[in-house]
């Protein structure tokens, strides 16, 4: 995989990753983990935002209750709000690339680093950030500006994987052979140090 270090902050894009109502829909939504995650996928938006990089946001569509396109809970949660030059790319799978027009987008602002934040940290955060290493993208995995849900095991009733136990099986799956880890605080003041503009 490419490293971070390898490629400069200023051909970087933040992907927001499915940071939407459609999750609130469901009483899972009350066992979230990380009670920051809003405060701290902000703060990410706003450096991009400061260094005049991307920021991208994505919706999840599928049959599950809350996110069929045509539900009141298909929406990007209120605390965003996306500028007009910031796309919103509806996916059905459970990368950001395979179903959008992610890539294409990537290539014509020459990025070839990506920060990967939003919700599920273990599902589609994380399936994002093994295509986005697979395809030469160097990437940067904001764990505290993700958020997961307990996972119960379909073959025995009662039985699930808590968030804490998800965090650290995440972490240690993509920690040097899929994306470097950061903090919101690392990413934020290497944003600082970043050329604005420098992404086409």
């Amino acid at each position: 995989m490419l490293d971070s270090a390898q490629v400069p902050i200023a051909q970087s894009a933040l992907l927001v990753v499915d940071a939407q109502d459609s999750f609130k829909a469901t009483p899972r939504w009350e066992r979230r983990n990380n009670p920051d995650f809003e405060r701290n996928v902000s703060a990410l938006i706003a450096a991009y935002r400061a260094a005049n990089l991307p920021v991208i946001f994505f919706l999840h569509t599928d049959s599950d209750e809350g996110f069929s396109t045509d539900s009141p809970f298909f929406k990007l949660m209120d605390f965003i709000k996306p500028r007009a030059d910031e796309p919103i790319l509806i996916k059905n799978t459970r990368n950001c690339f395979t179903s959008t027009p992610l890539l294409p987008y990537l290539l014509e602002k020459n990025v070839r680093r990506v920060a990967i934040a939003g919700i599920q940290m273990e599902q589609c955060c994380e399936t994002t950030a093994r295509i986005a290493a697979d395809l030469g993208y160097a990437v940067d995995f904001v764990t505290e500006a993700t958020m997961t849900f307990p996972i119960p095991n379909w073959d025995r009733p009662g039985e699930e994987l808590g968030v804490t136990a998800i965090r650290e099986r995440t972490e240690y799956a993509l920690r040097r052979r899929f994306a470097r880890l950061v903090t919101v605080a690392q990413l934020t003041e290497e944003l600082k140090a970043a050329p604005c503009g420098a992404v086409a």
